[in-house]
């Protein structure tokens, strides 16, 4: 979508611009002699452009990072390529919300700046000489910072224009949502089950084993066909529990083994598990009932299922916006 040619009659102007090298002459002092640095166009965005010096300059913090990571020099190649187109792709982006701001008449006074560098201290506990600190650290000027806030600002503006005042999340979209999602609203699920168990000695042969398997399937048989598991618990189950039915009493899911949730799964009350071979022996499990405890109300967390959905469906949308407004711009990479 990138490379496509510009082909726009007002933007036809604009071939021979891209065509010619900006030259920018920037004189370094050295201990031999000053130098020339070569500055080029690596974007047209509609009318704008963005330049290598600019693309350079938003490299520089995540190149510094990735070299210091110890990649070899092909991998540390093949990262700083990846990165830098990302880069570019979001000074594009950038370039384009940008000149949608300026398209809308989007403005905003010192004071909406002010008022947000103080949420920004106050969230990170800062003091304003901690702030100033902290910026002189990262070598970022004050009026720069100030100026990243008030894009910053301007771009919020432009989505909750174009974006967040268009989107409604109703109640049956929240019902629907809190419903489907039980692992965090609904309450923690319980298995009650009982068990028969038939021990198998540590160093048992593989004869051995095999008999006691060959036991407690034949009872998972006869359970399966009618015959009451608790009944068969108390005659032949080597457990503790074998004198109440095999009750073993009820758990919470996530205090259960992998293996024994496993077997458990999709199973319903009055289900027998397969034979498993455990550390303690041969067993099944027979589920006496499935509970859940109880979950938070849908009111107690409604407001904060909003915001979370809300937020997902602007970033959707913001996508969505985004890429339709490449498709009716003009943008061109020049590598």
């Amino acid at each position: 979508m990138l490379n496509r040619p510009i082909i726009s009659k007002r933007n036809r102007a604009l071939g021979a611009v891209v065509a010619i090298l900006v030259l920018i002459i920037s004189t370094t002092a050295t201990d031999s002699a000053a130098s020339q640095l070569l500055d080029r166009i690596v974007a047209v965005v509609n009318e704008d452009i963005i330049l290598l010096s600019e693309l350079n300059k938003e490299m520089t913090v995540y190149s510094q990072r990735i070299r210091q990571q110890g990649f070899d020099s092909e991998k540390e190649r093949r990262t700083l390529f990846e990165v830098r187109k990302e880069m570019l792709n979001r000074l594009v982006d950038e370039k384009l919300t940008d000149q949608e701001i300026r398209r809308h008449h989007i403005k905003i006074e010192n004071k909406e700046i002010d008022n947000t560098i103080e949420r920004i201290k106050e969230a990170n506990a800062f003091t304003d000489e901690e702030l100033r600190g902290y910026l002189a650290q990262e070598q970022i000027p004050m009026d720069q910072y100030r100026e990243k806030i008030r894009k910053q600002i301007m771009r919020t503006r432009l989505v909750n224009t174009q974006i967040k005042s268009k989107i409604v999340i109703t109640d049956a979209e929240i019902q629907t949502y809190y419903d489907n999602h039980p692992e965090m609203y609904g309450g923690k699920r319980h298995y009650h089950l009982k068990n028969i168990l038939i021990r198998v000695p540590e160093y048992a042969t593989d004869d051995k084993k095999k008999a006691a398997w060959e036991q407690i399937e034949a009872l998972r048989s006869r359970i399966v066909d009618g015959e009451d598991f608790s009944d068969l618990a108390e005659i032949y189950s080597q457990g503790p529990t074998a004198g109440e039915g095999g009750d073993i009493g009820e758990f919470e899911e996530s205090t259960l083994s992998p293996q024994i949730l496993s077997a458990l799964d999709g199973l319903v009350q009055g289900q027998t598990t397969s034979v498993l071979e455990t550390d303690y022996g041969m067993q099944i499990f027979y589920v006496e009932a499935i509970n859940r405890s109880e979950g938070i109300p849908l009111e107690s967390v409604r407001e904060e299922l909003h915001e979370k959905m809300f937020a997902k469906v602007v970033d959707d949308k913001f996508i969505s916006w985004l890429e339709d407004l490449r498709d009716r711009s003009h943008v061109k990479i020049i590598n």
